[in-house]
């Protein structure tokens, strides 16, 4: 009996797995396939079974084109800057959220934060392109309190990069924060307890407790975002980025939509894709048997 009810209970988890499995299947790994383009001259007309073999022709002109090497500084820059202030900053948040103790409150503060997180960047965008222009409230504010000329934030390349990973972290920064604040609520209060009869404070507690029971978490979220470090929010990104900043915010993403989808550069495209899967496997390979050997915590 007990045999019979282990074996139904594994067909229903397996049946609630299916449609999951069926979505990495069907949007993940399938398309995988198509990365073969990337080592032809494709042909829409041709098909991917007709288009002439070129091997690794776009990789070499790839490298040797002189705009990749721009795009790939800004995709850099963007990726360490997106790791180096939007990294920290949800856990930091997580941290102070758990230290408040009116429940109402707390709730009330954690909706907010991650409320931007549902808004689309078409209407992030709009908001902000109104408060960040020339006549906008944020420069009229500037010259009202500190005397300062109106800022071209949406034109200037100095401010752009700066500008975009702000906004990516501020809209972002609450949700992520919903992972480590389940991350706090499982660890056991009895450790908590234990520490404050041996007279640690709640700094100490934070420093001693909470992020050493954060470190599986911390790690293997790290690992996934320097994974992704050449990716951006295409949509986030395009939305900002004109002809007056492409400069300095052409990134890998809005590179492949404009060359690629509006260039019908489908090859040449497709082997910047593959570059960097390539890279982003690399780094977390790496990372993750770095992370083993000297924090213990790994992906695998």
């Amino acid at each position: 009996m007990f045999r019979k009810a282990k074996s139904v209970d594994t067909v229903v988890l397996l049946l609630l797995a299916l449609p999951g499995l069926a979505h990495f299947l069907v949007f993940k790994y399938i398309p995988l396939a198509g990365n073969v383009i990337a080592f032809q001259d494709y042909n829409m007309f041709a098909g991917v079974f007709h288009s002439k073999w070129v091997g690794l022709k776009h990789f070499i002109f790839m490298f040797q084109y002189a705009e990749f090497a721009l795009v790939l500084k800004n995709s850099l820059k963007y990726g360490l800057y997106s790791i180096l202030f939007g990294f920290p900053a949800p856990l930091l948040l997580a941290l102070l959220l758990n230290e408040i103790r009116l429940s109402w409150f707390k709730r009330a503060t954690q909706t907010m934060l991650y409320l931007p997180h549902f808004l689309s960047w078409v209407i992030v965008g709009g908001i902000f392109t109104e408060l960040l222009s020339r006549q906008g409230l944020v420069n009229r504010l500037l010259g009202e309190w500190f005397g300062m000329e109106a800022i071209s934030f949406l034109t200037e390349p100095r401010y752009f990069m700066g500008m975009v990973i702000g906004l990516g972290v501020w809209k972002e920064v609450g949700w992520s924060m919903i992972i480590y604040l389940a991350a706090i609520s499982g660890i056991n209060p009895n450790l908590y307890e234990a520490a404050m009869v041996d007279g640690a404070g709640r700094l100490k507690q934070a420093w001693h407790i909470t992020l050493p029971s954060l470190l599986p978490a911390i790690v293997v979220l790290l690992l996934l975002q320097i994974g992704n470090i050449l990716d951006a929010n295409v949509e986030q990104v395009l939305f900002f980025l004109n002809p007056l900043v492409r400069e300095a915010g052409e990134v890998f993403d809005t590179y492949v939509y404009r060359v690629g989808l509006m260039g019908g550069q489908y090859s040449y495209t497709t082997a910047i894709g593959v570059f960097k899967a390539v890279v982003g496997i690399v780094l977390v390979v790496g990372l993750n048997k770095l992370s083993r050997r000297t924090t213990g915590e790994s992906i695998y």
